[in-house]
């Protein structure tokens, strides 16, 4: 009887061991500024089974993120934290114009082979301040288990770095972005040195239910990015960063996002620096009316064909995997376009305080 209870025992033991809640993401820092920083990480509780009669079964895991905020910070200043058992750092934004360098990529949602070839390859290049996201981090975003991957291809990448990632169509508008990412809603902006940056949604198709809902949030979200440019007009730069770009290299997508396409004249009275845009799976730089547009779609998605880019505003059109790296000090920011293999493909500078 006695062994029938230890046996017992071990066994009950031993499935809530198996049960028992473990992290599979970060930590990882997002909402940096100057004075406060989010530390946060997933959490692994349990996970479901699902599957069509008959057919393999699917695992879905039960994430949610933890997480700490981080206030009486210091400007211009590297923190070293340690949580969930990992050490991690980062840099609060520098006063006035102190250097700094940022890097941005996006759509490395699928060839996961490919999405970890790039995270290495950043890393070879030096680890930035801050890392801005264009978008379709995973191929969607109500599936955890793709959450799950990210953040395990991501995790030396983003323990060392401020993660400030926009919203892409295959993210699907899922509660999950706004909880790992700690985003009340798909529009926000923030000061990095003397740059400002204006993160937004392109994604309306998936941003509700209804025509009415869509043309809400669209309108809302518009009349923010006029009031938050014009009241950043004193930054020597400034930035927009959402995931579909206006212009296209792409012949069978050109016309396709309309509504972004028509706030090119709102960069332009507002003396946009550059658009920051992913979307389309392969490297485009364009120069209009003194604006700057960068696609950097190759995370590690497939591969787009360039086969129709416009004449009178092409810099540069690459079909390859690749990432932007910009280095800031103060009245110069020299950006690069680099591909996976480590190849620099297009260079130029930004002109500060365009105005």
């Amino acid at each position: 009887m006695r062994a029938w209870k230890v046996w017992c025992v071990a066994a009950v033991s031993a499935a809530v061991m198996a049960a028992a809640p473990k992290v599979v993401g970060g930590p990882y820092v997002v909402n940096v500024s100057g004075r406060g920083a989010t530390v946060a990480w997933i959490v692994e509780s349990d996970e479901a089974t699902f599957h069509p009669a008959g057919a393999a079964a699917k695992a879905s895991p039960a994430l949610h993120v933890e997480y700490t905020n981080l206030g009486v910070l210091q400007p211009g200043t590297k923190y070293e934290y340690e949580a969930a058992g990992q050490k991690g750092s980062f840099k609060t934004p520098p006063r006035g114009a102190d250097p700094f360098k940022l890097i941005v990529f996006g759509d490395d949602r699928t060839r996961h082979d490919v999405h970890r070839k790039m995270v290495a390859r950043i890393l070879e290049n030096g680890v930035p301040d801050l890392m801005l996201h264009t978008g379709d981090l995973v191929e969607n975003g109500w599936d955890s288990s793709l959450w799950k991957l990210f953040f395990e291809i991501e995790r030396d990448l983003l323990k060392q770095t401020a993660f400030f990632p926009a919203q892409g169509n295959h993210e699907r508008n899922s509660a999950d972005f706004y909880q790992f990412f700690q985003q009340r809603q798909p529009y926000y902006s923030f000061n990095w040195g003397n740059a400002h940056f204006t993160v937004f949604s392109s994604d309306i198709a998936n941003s509700a239910d209804t025509k009415a809902g869509r043309d809400a949030l669209w309108a809302a979200q518009t009349k923010w990015m006029e009031d938050d440019l014009a009241a950043n007009q004193n930054a020597d730069y400034r930035f927009v960063v959402a995931h579909h770009a206006p212009f296209t290299a792409v012949a069978s997508r050109q016309g396709d996002n309309p509504h972004v396409t028509a706030l090119a004249p709102l960069w332009e009275k507002y003396h946009v620096t550059a658009g920051l845009f992913g979307h389309d799976h392969n490297y485009q730089h364009y120069l209009k009316n003194g604006v700057h547009y960068i696609v950097s779609g190759g995370g590690g998605a497939p591969l787009y064909d360039v086969n129709k880019p416009d004449p009178a505003i092409t810099q540069k059109v690459v079909s390859v995997e690749n990432f932007v790296t910009v280095s800031f000090n103060g009245k110069t920011a020299k950006a690069q376009a680099i591909d996976i293999n480590g190849k620099v493909i297009d260079e130029f500078e930004f002109t500060a305080g365009g105005k």
